[in-house]
């Protein structure tokens, strides 16, 4: 079952201004300069910046590594903490598909024929998100989940059960912001912003992740490749390229971060997985959590 809105969720007057202000800004420019200020030393700049940030967020910093601002080298130190051991700990059932990120659920269910919902009047292709029609097949008829990462939010990226990394891409695009105000007033947003997809083998087939790039987004970064932006390209080939060495991954093992906030979209094939009923578009998750059944008897 689909998990859309409710009535009244169209775009607001002032989101569709804010949208319209984001499409005139110089974005990668925006976020290159953001990227180079997250990685200032300056003591009295960069905690003065941080403690703003934990108060203008509500940003929890108990379960971190680190609980004391002055304790992080510069701001994207501090953005990507990690976590304390043992504060995320994984399902023990091996057929349950875990939570890769800490966030909100933006939408998530069937993927109809080549089709993903994103908000209230737009949907958007499979095929544009992934940038190879050939793959796009591979989850046709699949299911999606599309997760939202708000500045407060725990900001690096694990695996939600296990796999080896088939091959991957960068794919350039735009950096609107991906908040829920704009993905209700940006026709196929996910597949226009730049972003990083990764294709796992898993125990129920291929499984895509998605990290989708937004505006002062400084950085995307893989355990495999480490940092893909900046810089952020405009023209460049969406390419799909295979592990020069194998990447095999367990469930809850980090593959990626955001050097500044974003989304994560998962894309699985048809019958692989039943999301959990308590799920719906709005819902905080955690990193961790149970998501779905695998059907762990797929080839």
């Amino acid at each position: 079952m689909m998990m859309r809105q409710p009535p009244g969720s169209e775009a607001t007057l002032g989101e569709r201004i804010f949208a319209s202000f984001q499409s005139l800004l110089p974005t990668r420019a925006v976020s290159a300069f953001m990227f180079h200020v997250a990685q200032l030393r300056t003591r009295p700049f960069k905690n003065a910046l941080m403690r703003w940030f934990v108060h203008r967020y509500a940003v929890e910093l108990g379960e971190a590594e680190f609980n004391r601002v002055e304790d992080y080298e510069h701001f994207n130190a501090f953005f990507t903490r990690a976590l304390r051991p043992g504060m995320r700990p994984q399902p023990s059932a091996p057929d349950i598909l875990s939570c890769p990120v800490d966030g909100t659920i933006s939408q998530l269910g069937p993927i109809r024929q080549w089709q993903l919902f994103q908000a209230k009047g737009h949907d958007y292709s499979a095929v544009e998100l992934l940038a190879d029609e050939q793959l796009a097949h591979s989850f046709y008829n699949g299911s999606f989940n599309t997760i939202y990462l708000a500045p407060h939010n725990y900001h690096r990226v694990h695996m939600p059960c296990a796999g080896t990394l088939r091959s991957w891409a960068y794919i350039p695009g735009r950096l609107f912001s991906v908040n829920p105000g704009t993905a209700r007033t940006v026709p196929a947003l996910f597949a226009r912003n730049e972003r990083m997809v990764a294709v796992f083998d898993t125990a129920f087939g291929p499984l895509a992740i998605v990290m989708v790039g937004a505006i002062v987004v400084g950085g995307i970064e893989t355990i495999w490749n480490g940092r893909l932006t900046p810089p952020h390209l405009r023209n460049a080939r969406p390419t799909y390229y295979e592990p020069m060495h194998p990447v095999s991954l367990e469930r809850g093992d980090e593959l990626g971060r955001f050097h500044l906030g974003s989304t994560v979209i998962l894309l699985a094939p048809p019958g692989a997985l039943t999301w959990n009923a308590g799920l719906s578009a709005g819902r905080e998750v955690r990193l961790g959590e149970a998501l779905a059944t695998i059907a762990l008897s797929k080839s």
